[in-house]
């Protein structure tokens, strides 16, 4: 009988336990967590009328602002201009290229006069004329010796926390997470799997065609600037359609520019879909910006279709607990 007893109280407190585990514990309970946790809860129940089948949870996420932080400058960004800075030695003709020389100085307010113009000069400087597999040792090597100026931490540790645990939360109900993003395909393969969870082929972004030839060892692949997509805006849906050719039924993003992606998504006619804009509103643990960024990210549009579409708007100051994973990065979790 005591035996009897004694496994029911641990039954019990093991049930306790489990039903205890929240898989959003990054999230405050509030309206956004709430529509989550109720469209996960629908699209997975058979016999419910949001019912989706497993072979159509097909999800995607933009990444700068929504799965990392863009603010003050994107990763990639940071990236060319940390490499300009380390091939300098080596390229002595560049002391006669103007927008070199700023990046080189820190002349940041050059270097953004110079556009779109200039970012491609930049590009060409640091991600074409090199393999496939030199430009992923290039950026691992990048990401091992450099930390982000204000958080101090690998920038492979500055994942948001709660969509992190979203996407693990997505996964764990039979969704199939893709990335569909305006940053590089190349660059973000290199993180996407450890940091979460996506395999490359589920990553899509902006991109140029390679080269493929021969070699006395093999094969290669050598990356140019030729045929360029910029995967962003109404290239989104173009892209989904291509890499993916399934209308997504969720779609997550944070600035105008992902809002074509929301619109294609909500527009799916098979399905009840979900539509969520992360809204950058915390100064003290990351960064607050809508219709001005500093670098990308403007919400203006995607802040007024919000409410007609029925998409969740995330607050970041109250909807997020915390922003970074603490045990990796533990700055910026405190707002005080």
């Amino acid at each position: 009988m005591k035996r009897t007893l004694f496994a029911l109280l641990i039954a019990i407190h093991c049930g306790s336990a489990i039903a205890a585990e929240d898989p959003l514990s990054s999230w405050n309970d509030g309206q956004s967590k709430q529509a989550i946790e109720s469209w996960v809860k629908g699209a997975t129940q058979a016999g419910d009328k949001a019912f989706i089948p497993v072979d159509q949870r097909y999800v995607v996420f933009d990444n700068d602002g929504t799965l990392w932080p863009e603010a003050p400058l994107t990763f990639q960004l940071q990236f060319v201009l940390d490499e300009i800075k380390r091939l300098a030695p080596e390229h002595p003709e560049w002391k006669n290229d103007a927008l070199v020389q700023a990046v080189i100085n820190n002349d940041m307010k050059t270097v953004m006069q110079a556009g779109k113009k200039g970012l491609i000069q930049l590009m060409t400087l640091t991600h074409s004329g090199m393999t496939t597999d030199d430009f992923a040792q290039r950026v691992s090597h990048w990401v091992e010796t450099h930390r982000h100026a204000r958080f101090g931490c690998r920038y492979d540790q500055l994942g948001y926390q709660p969509m992190r645990q979203l996407l693990d939360y997505l996964r764990a109900n039979g969704f199939k997470t893709w990335i569909i993003s305006g940053g590089g395909i190349d660059f973000m393969r290199v993180l996407a799997e450890k940091m979460y969870g996506i395999p490359p082929e589920q990553v899509v972004g902006s991109f140029s065609l390679s080269e493929f030839s021969l070699t006395d060892n093999g094969t290669q692949l050598r990356k140019t600037l030729n045929g360029a997509f910029y995967d962003d805006e109404a290239m989104k849906p173009v892209a989904i359609h291509l890499f993916m050719g399934r209308r997504p039924v969720g779609a997550f993003g944070n600035s105008d520019g992902d809002v074509p992606m929301l619109q294609y998504t909500s527009a799916n006619p098979a399905y009840k879909t979900f539509g969520l804009l992360v809204h950058h509103t915390d100064g003290a643990r990351e960064y607050a910006y809508d219709a001005h960024p500093s670098a990308s990210g403007k919400l203006v549009n995607g802040l007024k279709l919000a409410a007609k579409n029925g998409w969740t708007v995330v607050d970041m100051k109250q909807d997020w607990k915390t922003v970074f994973d603490p045990a990796q990065c533990a700055v910026g979790q405190s707002r005080e």
